[in-house]
């Protein structure tokens, strides 16, 4: 007679190669910018260059075909945006809180939240959850990505520039950081994007194309900055702050958004199982993205998105069987 978990045991066996090849680009694109550095085939501001590219033009082109492609109503799911919302604030403001009571910057405080609560919905998420659930995942799939990738990485610069602006007075400092904000192309697109949704009316043929092709360059290319940035930065440094922002991402974010799916909210299995795997996922490159763009310190940036890449292989496995 076979054993009642041979079944989910065996379906786990065949998800994990699937697994290792959704995360295997991400390590490819990571690597090819580290050799390229190493081997000094791109020079020493390749690093910061293509991540100029990325916030100026692939990742907002990316930001706002998402907002003008999701159908407004598509968000409607408030138990859903309240689960994955406060699983990942929560592990934000505590990050964020402890780094400011250790006497780090705002700006520095503020990225360091991101690497504790930014998971990669995007490029290993989307493509993870439809091999895991089938394609009714897609939806809060969807609705965590435009969470993460908008509304969680639109608070993190809000307070970067808090940070980087302060200094002559409440009200001078506001205006600076409104006309910052202002002229910030990763707020101003997906604002753009959801106004778009909102009026009904249809991106232009040749337009959509375009943006397409500038998004679709989004990832790829934050990936082969981290990778260049490696290169030129050798071994990270401080190990135990990275250690703790991945245990809190891989650890303490999806037990915490399991508690709120299972026992506060009571989702639905399918959208409880897609809340919970989609925050056990490593950290994404937005933290790093910003880390350069504003010119801050990423090493501990740069090792947390590798480290929790890696250890994700074996507990984001675990979440599933778990989940199964």
């Amino acid at each position: 007679m076979s054993s009642p978990v041979s079944s989910p045991v065996a379906f786990l066996s065949s998800l994990l190669g699937p697994l290792v090849t959704i995360i295997l680009p991400v390590f490819g694109l990571i690597a090819a910018g580290y050799v390229c550095r190493k081997f000094n085939k791109l020079g020493p501001t390749a690093a910061s260059e293509l991540n100029r590219f990325v916030v100026y033009l692939a990742l907002p082109a990316l930001l706002f075909d998402i907002m003008a492609k999701t159908p407004l109503k598509t968000l409607d799911q408030p138990a859903f945006i309240a689960v994955f919302g406060i699983g990942s604030a929560v592990v934000f403001v505590l990050t964020l809180g402890v780094r400011l009571l250790q006497a780090r910057p705002l700006a520095d405080a503020s990225i360091d939240g991101l690497n504790a609560a930014y998971p990669n919905t995007g490029f290993v998420g989307l493509p993870l959850c439809l091999l895991a659930f089938g394609k009714p995942s897609l939806a809060p799939a969807v609705i965590a990505t435009i969470m993460t990738v908008c509304v969680l990485f639109g608070i993190a610069i809000v307070l970067i520039e808090l940070g980087l602006q302060a200094g002559s007075g409440i009200g001078a400092t506001l205006w600076r950081v409104a006309k910052s904000l202002g002229k910030n192309p990763l707020l101003i697109a997906p604002v753009a994007g959801a106004l778009m949704s909102g009026s009904g009316v249809a991106v232009p043929e040749g337009a959509e194309a375009l943006i397409k092709l500038l998004g679709g360059a989004a990832s790829p290319c934050a990936l082969v900055a981290l990778g260049l940035f490696l290169g030129a930065k050798g071994e990270a440094r401080n190990a135990r702050t990275t250690s703790a922002l991945v245990a809190l991402k891989l650890l303490a974010q999806p037990l915490l958004t399991w508690w709120l799916a299972f026992q506060v909210f009571a989702l639905p299995p399918l959208w409880a199982k897609t809340a919970v795997i989609l925050s056990a996922l490593p950290t994404g490159t937005g933290p790093f993205m910003l880390a350069e763009f504003y010119r801050r310190e990423g090493s501990v940036t740069s090792s947390t998105i590798l480290f929790s890449t890696v250890l994700s292989l074996v507990t984001v496995t675990l979440c599933l069987a778990v989940m199964l």
